[in-house]
């Protein structure tokens, strides 16, 4: 199945994010606002404007706000006309009521960019743009054409045209600014938070696998003996039915299917994990049990396990965590779908640390990039000849930022960057990603696991 941007996916679903609510209850406090500066202005400040033409502009967005609330149900989202048809709504009010107040001369002209910056928060690439160039259409004609404000004693309240034209341009270049700012902040917000569900989706699957497993492993453990029981009496009688080659058929059919029982149970249950003895394994084995799914690809992946350790200590055994095989899996398939020919894990561990190195020799990760991996939805331009190689492969993306994530909530900390050779074959380029746990954050028990584990839990769901 090809598989969707999920920028694209987040363009169609903005237009759905905001409440007709959310966007009335601002309007209600921007009706506030305008109000109680139009009453200072006159009473406070003695201020002489168009007072009838002001509550008009006003009264209309009461009006509105009124209309919607009677009508429309709080909890209804906007589809995206309608919020677009809102925000115009918005900055048209807006712009009227500025031009019978003055224009640009008017400090309050720079609420004009309210409107814009919500819409660059929810509404589509093409939407905004529009409200975008209608506002600053606006903002240039009101520098133009406006109603003076007038003091108490009928002199006009203008700044200087060098003001106002520096005014103009804070404007403009605000509105341009804020509106990508805000949408940049919320398509990260938005890619993070769909990357965490991901993972969260990932451990969830990746633990639902594992408890599977332990129910197998259970039955498998469980069934041994009685399986064992019905191979040992079919085989006596298989002894006594010597002299009857029809029953001694149906004795070996009876024992051949025992064996195939137990070669299915112990087959299925190489997984389980519910028995205390399976929930800890050696360094290696979990490294090992991670790249399993790759290993038949095409692309041999050698281990390279430091003997005995660096200070003579050995191997250590740790959790087998669910995210943690995960997390491993994660980077060694993206070692393996970028090398060219073979990928290097390198396992080693000292009295504080435990460390693996994954090296392939590919063409490295990409220059523009390496700053950025690890973060949800970085991709880089695919080539024709990586598009024919992998087909529908997004690459370095989330699935980076999963084994990441999962990896550095264990414990580990995690490092990108190219080596100065291929580490395998020593020409220019090769990608390598180094993982360190403390050895306390993975380690089954300070012995190394060699303390009792103790009688095993119940399966449950």
């Amino acid at each position: 199945m090809a598989q969707i941007d999920t920028n694209m996916l987040a363009e169609h679903r903005r237009s759905n994010w905001v409440r007709l609510r959310t966007l009335v209850l601002l309007r209600w406090v921007a009706i506030i606002g305008q109000t109680a500066a139009v009453l200072i202005a006159i009473y406070a400040f003695g201020v002489q404007i168009e007072v009838g033409l002001v509550a008009t502009v006003i009264g209309a967005a009461v009006i509105g706000n009124l209309f919607f609330t009677v009508l429309s149900p709080e909890t209804r989202r906007l589809r995206e006309g309608e919020a677009v048809l809102m925000l115009i709504f918005d900055l048209v009010q807006l712009a009227v009521l500025l031009y019978l107040t003055g224009g640009l001369n008017n400090p309050f002209a720079l609420l004009i960019l309210a409107p814009v910056t919500i819409a660059a928060t929810v509404l589509q690439m093409r939407s905004t743009v529009a409200l975008g160039v209608l506002a600053i259409a606006l903002v240039t004609a009101l520098r133009a054409w406006h109603l003076p404000m007038r003091d108490a004693t009928g002199a006009p309240l203008v700044l200087p045209d060098i003001f106002t034209f520096g005014f103009w341009i804070g404007l403009v270049i605000g509105i341009a600014f804020i509106a990508a700012y805000a949408r940049q902040i919320t398509r990260e917000t938005l890619s993070m938070g769909e990357a965490l569900v991901a993972t969260q989706m990932a451990l969830a699957r990746e633990q639902k696998l594992t408890d599977l497993g332990g129910v197998v492993a259970a039955a498998a453990h469980e069934l041994g003996t009685p399986l064992a029981t019905i191979k040992l009496v079919s085989s006596e009688l298989m002894d006594d039915l010597a002299d009857h080659p029809s029953l001694l058929e149906d004795a070996a059919l009876i024992r051949e299917q025992a064996d195939r029982c137990r070669d299915i149970l112990r087959s299925m249950g190489r997984a389980g994990k519910e028995d205390l003895h399976l929930q800890r394994a050696p360094f290696e084995t979990v490294v090992r049990e991670a790249a399993e799914p790759h290993l038949t690809r095409g692309k041999p992946v050698d281990f390279l396990v430091q003997p005995d350790g660096s200070e003579g200590l050995r191997q250590p055994v740790i959790h087998r965590r669910p995210d943690i095989v995960h997390g491993l899996r994660n980077l060694i398939q993206n070692a393996v779908d970028f090398a060219d020919s073979r990928v290097q894990v390198e396992l080693s561990w000292t009295r504080d640390t435990i460390s693996l190195r994954i090296s392939d020799d590919g063409d490295g990760f990409p220059a523009s990039l390496i700053g950025r991996i690890g973060d949800p939805f970085v991709r880089r331009r695919r080539s024709g000849a990586d598009t024919a190689t992998r087909p529908g492969y997004e690459g370095m993306g989330l699935g980076l930022f999963i084994a990441k994530t999962l990896l550095e909530r264990s414990g580990a900390r995690l490092n990108f960057f190219n080596g100065g050779a291929r580490v395998i074959s020593g020409e220019p380029g090769g990608a390598i990603v180094t993982a360190d746990w403390p050895r306390s954050a993975i380690e089954a028990g300070s012995t190394g696991g060699s303390e009792p584990l103790g009688q095993n839990r119940p399966i449950t769901s």
